[in-house]
């Protein structure tokens, strides 16, 4: 698949994500009495991630975040160059189309921004320790930071591993959106849960104020944060190819090893059939 046809699948997918996430938070979360509140929020932002999964991981892989993209990059499962600066880009671009619809809805009812953190969507913290902006705690600028760390750390983890060749086929995309819906059930009340750099500045450009003085916060915690986890499977957990010496890759298109098992197994097979046929002889 050309890098195009790959950024293109990517811009899809992060709009998808900005527009079906951050659209429940704006649009369904508040209204009364029959309003989807943080779990249909967090569920929303999985479920973006699950369907868009099914629908072009095998086009780009279904990045839909830079930290993700950095984090495949660490564990050597992604190319870097212009391919991780295409995907970056084209995140980006995908997730601001998204907030500018939104925001365009969302003005038309009449809605107001003073740029505070929290406003449109947008991520932060309590910049003086003492206002609280999401129904939590005043979290300030350390349990942010460690947060967003955390979780994306965690958040790569899965999906590096649930993506593994040697996990269950075929559920990857089921073990991410329940992750990241979880990842939003924890973290909606300290920083209204970012960990996707281009989600963040999405809805960030068009409130300005604190959330766009804050959004460096949500760039470098994710993007570490995702990094030791792509360092901390390649490292301890990948398993080297077995038909090529010092391999560091996870799955090769050329890679032989299914084939040696498969022709061990046929082997066996064989030499059980020999057995059986010598048996029946000596019983004749």
């Amino acid at each position: 698949m050309s890098l195009a046809k790959r950024a293109i699948a990517e811009c899809i997918g992060t709009f998808w994500l900005v527009f079906g996430g951050c659209g429940a938070a704006l649009l369904a979360c508040g209204v009364p009495n029959v309003g989807i509140g943080y779990v249909g929020v967090s569920l929303a932002f999985g479920l973006t991630v699950l369907t868009m999964a099914f629908a072009i991981g095998h086009i780009s892989g279904c990045h839909l975040n830079p930290a993700v993209t950095l984090g495949l990059l660490a564990s050597g499962r992604f190319k870097g160059g212009k391919d991780t600066v295409a995907y970056i880009v084209a995140q980006c671009i995908g997730g601001i189309i998204a907030a500018g619809i939104l925001y365009v809805i969302v003005k038309s009812a009449g809605a107001s921004f003073s740029g505070v953190a929290g406003d449109f969507a947008t991520n932060g913290f309590s910049a003086d320790g003492t206002t609280a902006h999401f129904g939590g705690a005043a979290y300030g600028m350390g349990a942010a930071f460690a947060i967003e760390a955390v979780l994306t750390c965690v958040f790569l983890f899965v999906i590096i591993g649930s993506t593994d060749r040697r996990a269950p086929a075929g559920f990857a995309p089921i073990a991410i959106g329940l992750c990241l819906t979880l990842i939003h059930l924890i973290s909606i009340p300290v920083t209204n849960t970012s960990v996707n750099p281009a989600r963040s500045t999405a809805m960030a450009v068009f409130v300005g104020g604190e959330p766009l003085s804050q959004l460096w916060l949500f760039w470098v915690a994710p993007i570490v944060g995702a990094v030791i986890a792509g360092i901390l499977y390649k490292c301890v957990f990948e398993e080297k190819c077995c038909c090529c010496k010092d391999c560091k890759c996870d799955k090769k298109d050329d890679c032989k090893c299914d084939d040696k098992a498969d022709d061990k197994k046929d082997d066996v097979k064989e030499d059980k059939k020999e057995d059986d046929k010598a048996d029946d002889k000596a019983a004749e």
